[in-house]
Formats: C-alpha cells, sequence, structure tokens
C-alpha cells in the first residue's frame, strides 16, 4: 500500500505542483476552499479553514495520513496588519487545530514558513541558528505557527521559503511582470526588499525528498540567490525578450504598504540541501527554467 499523504491546500501555488510531484508514490487527499480541484483522479474536499475548522480535523482523522503538508497562509501581509484575528486564526489557532489532531494520531506535518519571521537587520544569509525577530503580523504569527509545530511532535518539519515562483497562474510576482512587459506597460518593483526568490518546482521536489528520507526539524527552503524586486524583474525582462527599460525602481518610502517589509530577509538554504541532497536554483536558472515551461504549454 501506499503511503497517505494530504495536502492541505491542494489548489494553491505549492499545493497544486507539489500534488503534480507525489502524485505517483502516495495515496493522496488535497483540500481546497474557493477552487474546487479539476483532476477528477485527485480526492479532494472542500474545507474553509476560517469558517469550519473542524472539518479539517474530522478529515484528518478519517483519513489517517501518514503526512500531512500545511501551505496555507493569508495572500495578504498588509491585510494581515489591519485584521489581526484574520492572521492569528489562519495561522496561529487553525495550525494549532492541526498539530494536535496530526500529533494524536501520529501523522509527520509540515508546515511552509516565511522569511518574514526575520526582521531583516543582516547583512548576511540568515541561517536556521539566527534568531527571528518579526517586524510585521504576518511574520509574528507565522512564528507562533512554528513555535507550534515544533513543540506538537519531533518529527514534524518547518521550512521557512520565500517569494515562490513558477510558470504557473498564480505566480504573482512572475505573472504580473512578465503580463506588463508583454503588453508595454511600466512596472515599478521595490529596489530596497531583498529576499531569496525559490523555484516553486524546487520547493515541491524537496517536499517530496523530505518525506521519503524522514527529514524532520527546522530548514530554509529558498532560492540561492539574494535579490531585489527590480533585480528579479530585470532578469525576467532579459530571459524573456522584453524591453527592461519599462522596469522602474522604487522605494519603499515612494510605494507605501500596509505592513513594514525588512530590507532584507534572504535565507540560507544550504542545511536542507545537504540533509537531502538537492541543491535549489539560482534566480537566472529558475528564469531559464519558467522561460522553458512558457514555451511547452500556456498558464
Amino acid at each position: 500500500m501506499k503511503p497517505k499523504l494530504l495536502i492541505i491546500g491542494g489548489s494553491g501555488f505549492l499545493g497544486s505542483t507539489l500534488t503534480d510531484y507525489v502524485l505517483s508514490d502516495y495515496e493522496i487527499h488535497v483540500t481546497f476552499n474557493k477552487n474546487p480541484i479539476q483532476n477528477t483522479n485527485i480526492k479532494s474536499t472542500q474545507v474553509d479553514l476560517l469558517n469550519d475548522r473542524r472539518k479539517i480535523i474530522d478529515l484528518i482523522k478519517s483519513f489517517q495520513p501518514d503526512v500531512v503538508v500545511h501551505t496555507v497562509a493569508h495572500s495578504s501581509v498588509d491585510l494581515c496588519e489591519t485584521n489581526n484575528k484574520i492572521a492569528d486564526e489562519l495561522h496561529v489557532d487553525v495550525t494549532q487545530d492541526i498539530a494536535n489532531i496530526c500529533s494524536k494520531i501520529n501523522s509527520k506535518l509540515i508546515y511552509i514558513s516565511s522569511d518574514f519571521v526575520f526582521g531583516g537587520q543582516l547583512n548576511r544569509k540568515y541561517t536556521e541558528e539566527d534568531k527571528p525577530n518579526p517586524i510585521n503580523y504576518y511574520g509574528k504569527t507565522k512564528l507562533e505557527a512554528e513555535k507550534i509545530i515544533l513543540e506538537s511532535n519531533p518529527k514534524n518539519v518547518i521550512l521557512r521559503t520565500a517569494v515562490i515562483y513558477g510558470w504557473h497562474k498564480k505566480s504573482r510576482f512572475t505573472n504580473w511582470i512578465l503580463e506588463s512587459l508583454s503588453e508595454k506597460k511600466i512596472v515599478d518593483p521595490f529596489i530596497d526588499q531583498y529576499n531569496t526568490p525559490t523555484l516553486v518546482d524546487d520547493l515541491a521536489k524537496s517536499i517530496h525528498l523530505i518525506i521519503s528520507l524522514e527529514i524532520s526539524g527546522l530548514y530554509h527552503a529558498t532560492g540561492k540567490t539574494c535579490v531585489n524586486r527590480y533585480e528579479f524583474a530585470v532578469e525576467l525582462a532579459n530571459s524573456f525578450g522584453y524591453d527592461k527599460n519599462l522596469i522602474k525602481p522604487v522605494t519603499s518610502l515612494e510605494k507605501k504598504q500596509g505592513a513594514l517589509r525588512p530590507t532584507s530577509t534572504c535565507l540560507d538554504s544550504r542545511k536542507l540541501e545537504n540533509m537531502i541532497n538537492y541543491k535549489f536554483l539560482k534566480i537566472e536558472d529558475g528564469i531559464l527554467f519558467i522561460l522553458k515551461k512558457s514555451k511547452e504549454n500556456i498558464l
């Protein structure tokens, strides 16, 4: 019998990509909220994590998964800043529910966290040994969720990632840049916010390896290149053959955001890479990967 895998957020960007990579190796069940799963071969359940928390507990009890991958987080960092209640419920309370039931039935829980647990004061990449110090509410609630995950079961996994991108309809930053440039529209990405963007396929493959190798603990899981959004956009323009002069850099002072953003939260993923013998791609190679995919199929 195949091991059972539950993906919470299976219609999302990471969840749907992960499903594609693990489909042949596991008995899979996925949850969705507003976007039903199109593949009729995949078992799925509609779950509104904010308004029907009991449903996810009952699903885990009935399915009895060997592994649960929890990919769901609020899509708006700014909204979390103005509506703390939603952030608390989705990131902390729901995660507590999921962790409790997984612990009871001894299911391994893999939680997708964020580089925003750091404050951005370092002038180097953060490692797992560095102390978190979030400066926005989104980061604070993700850090609270991390503590819950680590305390509930020693075999659980936390993956801190950042700016997930790929050839996918939900790859927000790359789609904004590429669609705007293709229509010869000006874009204004930030020049003073640095991250390590992560190809979604790399993240999905690493999760697959983590499960098969039975790894546990806290890891950083991001691409290798520390860039700001302006540099990311220029790399996209160069690779896809668009006019990079349409890209106008902007600072955080010039274009205000609702929540504070750290200046630099670039992560060092070598610990995980060594554990699973896998290398995350540099930004230029990740973009070449999605360029190749763009020629093979439409979104």
